[in-house]
């Protein structure tokens, strides 16, 4: 997949005033609106999640990436997962590329780590090896569900809108923690499945009117046991999505699990090959 903005692409060599100067231009130029020629409820399949096994084979794929058998322009929108995993300095980003629940491709790259991690930073150290995964895929996802924050960020370019703005490619992206912003209504308590609050942006977002709808904390999955619960995910638009529409294919794409398929996948993908990747080094 091709770099649209090299401008954008992440520079580990930079100040952390100059890295913060680029997020704030990368806010400028994306689009937290729906542009994208997907319906967000079908992004992940209606049918219920294969297992492990069967999403994670790649016996039923081509040489080029594509579904044996299949025609390469019929069916359901592809739909990328991004993680990371660390093997010593290196980051080992992971791709696995679905349509309609089933996974068609997968590429992963290793790119050395040059900074420690950083809170609003992260793009510039991790990005590289997204971006070089991106650029293994014989397709290009509709969409792509990246692990970690999008506008929710203190510049509005987490590393879901920073990777997404530099390929202009809707994103999500699908966070573990609060990094900013506050909730209009407390998280402090067992949220439903299905349950979505509103992130708004804070004093501590520095690009945003106060107030400005930034994502969601959404609660994609939760125990029945009354003693039990399970944290909601904290989503917002990356890249072309609006916030609604995020929490929206976060929901879709849960599949009975806290992480959406595409990430989850992506996840387990990025530990399967640590191995290999260690011998390699």
């Amino acid at each position: 997949m091709e770099i649209v903005r090299p401008e954008f692409v992440p520079d580990a060599s930079l100040s952390r005033e100059d890295m913060e100067s680029l997020q704030r231009e990368i806010a400028e130029v994306a689009v937290f609106a729906d542009d994208l020629a997907v319906d967000p409820a079908a992004v992940c399949g209606d049918d219920a999640a294969a297992t492990d096994d069967e999403q994670t084979s790649l016996a039923d794929v081509d040489a080029s990436g594509g579904e044996a058998g299949a025609d390469p322009a019929a069916g359901p929108p592809l739909v990328a997962g991004v993680d990371q995993s660390f093997v010593d300095d290196h980051a080992v980003s992971a791709i696995v590329l679905l349509r309609g629940g089933e996974v068609v491709e997968r590429a992963y790259a290793v790119e050395p780590v040059e900074i420690p991690y950083i809170p609003g930073l992260l793009s510039f150290r991790e990005g590289n090896a997204i971006l070089s995964a991106f650029d293994l895929l014989a397709r290009e996802p509709d969409l792509a569900l990246l692990d970690g924050s999008g506008r929710i960020h203190f510049r509005e370019a987490g590393i879901a809108t920073h990777v997404g703005v530099t390929l202009d490619l809707p994103t999500v992206g699908v966070a573990k923690s609060l990094l900013c912003g506050t909730p209009r209504e407390s998280l402090d308590r067992k949220l439903p499945e299905g349950a979505r609050v509103a992130i708004e942006a804070d004093a501590d977002v520095e690009t945003a009117e106060p107030g400005t709808h930034i994502g969601d904390a959404v609660q994609t999955r939760q125990f029945e046991n009354a003693d039990r619960y399970v944290n909601p995910l904290i989503v917002s638009p990356g890249h072309r999505v609006s916030a609604d529409t995020a929490s929206d294919v976060a929901l879709a794409c849960a599949n009975g699990y806290k992480l959406p398929e595409p990430t989850r996948l992506a996840d387990k993908y990025a530990d399967d090959v640590k191995a290999e990747v260690r011998d390699d080094l």
